[in-house]
């Protein structure tokens, strides 16, 4: 039996860091089993480390593990057998689009580890809490009525609102993991880390860490070079305990470098992010994929040189000078759109229409068909010479979406945003501060209320988690749009993700369902005739309102109505203008 190095110390800090030679120096050196290590989550969460940890603790099922989402290689954590428990709001996969993943078809039961989920805002707010040195966090998230709070009476407290008798607060204890792990552009010897906006949650996660931050960069730079842009300092040196130079770090997630020292930036490896959805979908395919891309690998080296060359250069971003640029024609909108065009369309007309109806500023786009409706209703409203702003949960504000990536949390559409904050100041100042605010949400199920649903199936299956979905439905006005079935729209939830509370329209792939406000029925008040969707015939659509409502929904309404509005407005058909405008968006049908 072996046992493990004495842990270095950490008082009386030297005037630099531990300089390691790669990412399983640096976490073999510090980490210990039992310990809490958290993954800070920017748009460009620290990979390399991650699978570092994953090699140096394989099969101990010791770790705690905190990080604001679960995908893409992230799931080494699941295939290692390195975690005990893991604390966060997302665990499935997010690109091509949001779906659950095989892995965690057992999570409710504790396998493949024990899960604490929380909302993004609230786990954000838990480490602010930490980093200021505080007892509590408040939040307006979390509320009782939801199953988020299942399971955590020690780290959360509701208590009654000062100023409204109506409302309540939830009190959060701080969340202190020991090490937190962050990748970033550059850093010098001293440990001053740059990095570039978007930053997710940020630098507090480095402040609520009890011992420091473990930092890998794309490149170490002298001294001279950090002090020619002190602005760009994200993590001072003095919470850094060790460091590596770390190239593609955060692959096969993207940086943003802005050009910085020279470094070029990196976009998110799709191709990489697909192979590992497929591979995920049988226990040896997804063995095959951890062995040859984590277990088997010894070193980042080795992993960079898997990846080969080629490969690595068609990811750089902005490209280099002289590389063809890709130039997208217009999409053609001839032909019938599909179900899922149908119901895009139709949720950005109820969104286009909400704005013009009662004076939103801001859209924030939930993942999913939500972001695609959202994105297609700010270009039509923009035609119309109405301004709305669009926002995602990491940190982009005032977005103009890259036509053709249709993956919300591209570098692309990092580029073209106005502003580029963290999740605080989106999901805190531009939502939850924001009467003006319209959450555009979508759902696994939702009920008559319009409460959600995205973390357990009826069988006990995991979906996904909350996300930032809690947060946006817990304090501003939403719609939501989601296919209808009898299956998705369900009479009673299995498990209360999002409060319904703030949802007032609820867009289906043949119509708007309204309501005058909480507490009342929907009524249908829009319609279109279906299209054929997934499995399903020409013979079997239904041939009218009241049917689509009883064959496609499975809600009950009150009085023996049939939840058809008495003033049925007819949507006009999808116009060839709509729908060339959202294939040009999405030209690859990933949203098809």
């Amino acid at each position: 039996m072996t046992t493990a190095p004495e842990r270095p110390s950490t008082a009386g800090r030297r005037t630099a860091p531990y300089l390691a030679t790669g990412p399983d120096d640096l976490v073999r050196h510090f980490v210990r089993e039992g310990d809490h290590v958290h993954a800070a989550a920017t748009m460009s969460r620290p990979n390399a480390l991650l699978n570092a940890v994953c090699r140096a603790f394989a099969g101990s099922h010791s770790l705690t593990v905190s990080t604001t989402a679960v995908h893409s290689s992230a799931h080494a954590l699941a295939l290692s057998g390195a975690v005990r428990k893991v604390i966060t709001g997302f665990v499935g996969d997010t690109f091509p689009s949001p779906r659950p993943n095989r892995l965690y078809r057992e999570l409710a039961e504790g396998r493949p580890f024990e899960v604490e989920m929380w909302s993004l805002l609230s786990y954000t707010q838990r480490l602010m809490a930490a980093a200021l040195g505080q007892p509590f966090a408040t939040t307006g998230s979390m509320l009782a009525e939801t199953d988020l709070r299942n399971g955590k009476e020690g780290a959360l407290h509701l208590v009654p609102h000062p100023e409204d008798p109506e409302r309540s607060v939830t009190l959060l204890s701080p969340l202190r993991p020991r090490f937190t792990l962050f990748h970033g552009v550059v850093a010098d010897r001293r440990g001053n880390v740059v990095a570039c906006p978007p930053l997710g949650e940020g630098a507090w996660a480095a402040y609520a860490a009890t011992e420091g931050v473990l930092a890998s960069v794309e490149a170490i730079v002298d001294d001279e070079v950090i002090a020619a842009m002190p602005d760009r300092v994200v993590i001072p040196a003095a919470r850094v305990l060790g460091l590596c130079e770390t190239p593609l770090g955060a692959h096969p997630q993207s940086l943003r470098t802005g050009g910085l020292a020279g470094v070029d930036g990196y976009l998110d490896d799709y191709t990489f992010l697909t192979d590992i959805v497929a591979a995920c979908k049988a226990p040896e395919t997804a063995a095959d994929w951890y062995e040859k891309w984590v277990g088997g690998v010894e070193s980042h080296a080795d992993y960079l040189e898997r990846l080969g060359e080629k490969r690595r250069a068609a990811l750089v971003f902005p490209a280099p000078p002289g590389t063809p640029e890709q130039v997208r024609s217009p999409a053609d909108g001839s032909g019938a759109p599909t179900e899922q065009e149908q119901l895009i369309v139709l949720g950005a007309r109820a969104v286009a229409d909400l704005v013009r109806e009662r004076g939103y500023d801001t859209l924030l786009a939930g993942i999913g068909t939500s972001h695609m409706s959202a994105w297609l209703a700010a270009r039509l409203l923009a035609d119309d010479g109405i301004q709305v702003q669009v926002a995602a949960e990491l940190g982009l504000q005032s977005m103009d979406p890259e036509p053709g990536d249709v993956f919300l949390f591209s570098q692309r559409h990092a580029e073209r945003s106005r502003m580029l904050a963290g999740v605080a100041e989106t999901l805190g100042g531009a939502v939850a501060a924001n009467p003006r605010c319209l959450g555009v949400l979508s759902a696994a199920e939702i009920d008559p209320d319009a409460n959600i649903n995205t973390t357990l199936l009826p069988d006990g299956r995991w979906i996904t988690g909350s996300g930032g979905a809690n947060d946006i439905a817990s304090s501003v006005d939403c719609v939501v749009i989601a296919v209808a079935s009898a299956r998705r729209y369900v009479p009673r939830l299995t498990h209360l993700t999002s409060p319904g509370l703030r949802v007032r329209d609820v867009v289906s792939q043949f119509g708007r369902f309204t309501r005058p406000g909480p507490g009342m029925p929907f009524e249908l008040t829009t319609w279109l005739p279906p299209v054929p969707g997934r499995g399903r015939t020409g013979q079997d659509l239904p041939d009218g309102p009241e049917a689509a409502v009883r064959d496609l929904t499975g809600w009950t309404f009150p009085d023996a109505s049939t939840g058809v509005g008495r003033f049925l407005t007819v949507e006009k058909a999808v116009t060839t203008e709509e729908l060339a405008l959202l294939r040009t968006m999405d030209p690859e049908g990933c949203y098809r």
